[in-house]
């Protein structure tokens, strides 16, 4: 055997080697991404008939691209929280309306991206719609951004209603011009949902769930979806009229930071 061929052999051999410890690698990550815990569970195999929009899947959210840790449009939630909204859904839907969630469980690397986006003053894309009047030097200070958040512990949703039937609605075209929030339901997005005052994720004032200045139909529309979650158990945050955490929580004190996917609820015994 030449000095070349058994040169030849101990690179190729070395090279087996890297590629054996780089596939081992692959695999460890792969396999290393955290799983959730048996009693969460997809809302869609509790009730297929709530409408899901998440939102935080889409470019269509206040950081204006789709946000970490979302792998799919997928809305997950602990079971007793999941059961709770099925209830809601059965109360509502002889009404003629269906509940649609916008975010359900949100893994802590997703609060992270908030974090650093808020932190980049010079990112003000989607200014004109989500936070019009409000300077994002102000975010943390005024409570609309925090580095942990309810949505991550799982029993946790945003959500919103649906007068039946429902309409479809059109996709958001990054660059495409913004209305606020806050405009008549007729200027803002197009969104299938009730005229609640504001559109989801609206950091303003006009949020709060009982501002005063929010009368009529959209005052009603608010008070049947806090009404109807708060008589099963859900608990208001009076900031925004969306959200609404299921009580007494499973897991009042862990943040969970496994992806927003079906791979995630795939258990091996």
């Amino acid at each position: 055997m030449t000095r070349l061929t058994t040169a030849v052999r101990g690179l190729v051999t070395a090279l087996a080697a890297l590629l054996a410890v780089s596939a081992a690698s692959a695999t460890a990550t792969a396999t290393s991404e955290p799983k959730a815990p048996e009693d969460f569970v997809a809302l869609r195999s509790v009730d297929r008939t709530i409408i899901q929009e998440i939102r935080y899947f889409t470019p269509h959210n206040f950081v204006g691209e789709r946000v970490d840790g979302y792998r799919e449009p997928l809305c997950i939630l602990t079971r007793p929280a999941a059961e709770a909204l099925h209830r809601a859904q059965q109360q509502l839907l002889p009404q003629g309306y269906s509940l649609k969630v916008y975010d359900c469980y949100r893994p802590q690397r997703a609060v992270d991206h908030f974090v650093r986006w808020a932190e980049d003053l010079d990112d003000q894309t989607m200014k004109d719609e989500f936070y019009p009047d409000v300077d994002k030097t102000r975010l943390f200070e005024d409570g609309y951004i925090a580095e942990k958040s309810g949505h991550s512990r799982g029993s946790t949703t945003d959500l919103t209603l649906v007068k039946l039937p429902a309409a479809p609605t059109r996709p958001y075209v990054p660059g495409e011009p913004l209305v606020p929030c806050f405009a008549p339901q007729a200027e803002r997005f197009p969104d299938n949902s009730v005229d609640m005052g504001t559109g989801y994720d609206c950091f303003d004032t006009l949020s709060h769930t009982l501002d005063p200045r929010v009368q009529g139909p959209q005052r009603a529309n608010r008070l049947l979806l806090k009404d109807t979650l708060e008589g099963l158990g859900f608990v208001n945050l009076a900031e925004e009229w969306w959200h609404f955490t299921y009580k007494p929580e499973a897991y009042p004190d862990t943040y969970f930071d496994f992806p927003v996917s079906a791979k995630s609820l795939i258990r091996s015994h």
